[in-house]
């Protein structure tokens, strides 16, 4: 499968510059792009095509005075923005169209100098190397120096070369990992056993064996150091250098949060992949859970980055990755005898089951729950464990009203 490799970067003044020129050339063809595109969009003409465009905005442009120090940076790179665009309109109209899977996705905007990423790309075409020091030659950029903290595993096939918001300068590679090599690093899968995990607030994440991880709350340990760096900037005149140095400080805040929250989830992603040969999670809602009063506490925890890095690494270390079922109860039912005991406020965090008497953790009783319901409980015997049938309880009998209709037909069919 492949993976990308980001490495921090160390250029010199005068590669910074160049760097700066790269991302200017690049943001401009973008823009170019989008705008041909929507001027042929409001004319009612045909979408002029990746070659006219690049003929047009490329090579054309480069003769002509408005245009001409486009030549001082990679072709490869110009070229690059504009197969940004083409796949951000094939995006966009896959979406409109329902062919694409996930949130819609909107049309494409121009960029701006003052946005918090600005990034290029070389391909192979553009003859970039890594030099035997170590450094990494670019085109008209030179060789910039590379942080680099372990080895990649194949040879690149493109790097994309990326400035955040706090300046900092990063080379992203594109690689190929080596199937054997990454099922030799982890231990053999057999024998190990399946978890299931519950992912919260109090607690980060518990699983179903009773371990409890503590949620390091990264965003709200951090919330005085960010206030006072955002007072500071709200203080500083518009357009002024004490200004940026000072938006400079907020955002290095910032990144320092999103780094240590992003190394805490590659750490425990990787020991739970390490330590099971299967991993049961919940599809949570973490957009509409966003949007309560909670809001600011699902963001710090950034369980949508956990999930995504829990599912590509147990796709490249061969370990099996469920998702349960959202509108799976599994915080009502008990993972004993298998009553249903209804919902329960949030700040009930333990329960006895009415019917077996049971005494649960929630959050327990939950992963649990979690790990069963993806079927990954098993005996001494390796034989799947399902609850038992037990009688109906008096809320869950009777015919709760009388329904009539498609509603009628809906509701017995979903039983």
């Amino acid at each position: 499968m492949q993976l990308r490799y980001a490495f921090r970067l160390d250029p010199e003044p005068g590669q910074r510059g160049a760097l700066a020129r790269a991302f200017g050339c690049a943001r401009v063809v973008y823009n170019d792009a989008v705008a041909a595109r929507e001027r042929a969009r409001r004319e009612g003409a045909a979408f002029p095509g990746a070659g006219a465009l690049s003929k047009m905005l490329i090579t054309e442009a480069k003769q002509s005075p408005g245009r001409q120090w486009l030549s001082e940076v990679s072709a490869v790179v110009l070229q690059q923005a504009l197969r940004d665009v083409e796949r951000a309109y094939t995006n966009f109209f896959a979406s409109l169209k329902g062919s694409r899977q996930g949130a819609r996705v909107g049309a494409p905007r121009f960029k701006s100098k003052r946005d918090a990423r600005q990034a290029i790309r070389f391909t192979a075409n553009a003859r970039w190397k890594i030099t035997g020091a170590g450094r990494l030659l670019l085109p008209k950029i030179g060789e910039v120096k590379v942080r680099w903290s372990r080895r990649l595993p194949s040879v690149p096939s493109s790097v994309t070369v990326i400035r955040d918001a706090a300046g900092r300068f990063f080379a992203s590679f594109v690689v190929e990992s080596d199937p054997d090599a990454d099922l030799a690093r982890m231990p053999d899968a057999d024998g190990l056993p399946s978890v299931g995990i519950d992912l919260g607030l109090t607690h980060f994440a518990v699983l179903s064996d009773g371990t409890k991880i503590d949620s390091p709350r990264f965003l709200r340990r951090a919330e005085k150091k960010l206030k006072k760096a955002q007072r500071e900037l709200s203080r500083k005149q518009k357009g002024s250098k004490n200004r940026e140095k000072a938006r400079l400080r907020v955002a290095r805040a910032h990144a320092q949060v999103a780094d240590a929250r992003r190394e805490f989830h590659h750490q425990l992603s990787t020991q739970l992949i390490r330590e099971s040969q299967a991993v049961a999670v919940e599809d949570l809602a973490v957009k509409a859970l966003a949007r309560t009063r909670l809001g600011k506490s699902v963001h710090d925890a950034g369980w949508a980055q956990f999930l995504a890095m829990l599912e590509y690494k147990a796709q490249r270390y061969a370990r099996v990755f469920v998702k349960v079922g959202r509108f799976e109860p599994t915080s009502q039912v008990c993972s004993v005898c298998g009553v249903k005991d209804g919902p329960k406020p949030l700040h009930v965090r333990t329960w006895a089951c009415t019917h077996c008497g049971t005494v649960h953790d929630r959050d327990h009783n939950a992963a649990k729950n979690v790990k069963q319901a993806a079927g990954l409980a098993v005996t001494a015997c390796r034989a799947q464990v399902r609850p038992d049938l037990v009688p109906a309880q008096r809320e869950e009998a009777g015919s709760h009203g009388i329904h009539t209709g498609a509603r009628a037909a809906q509701r017995h069919s979903t039983r």
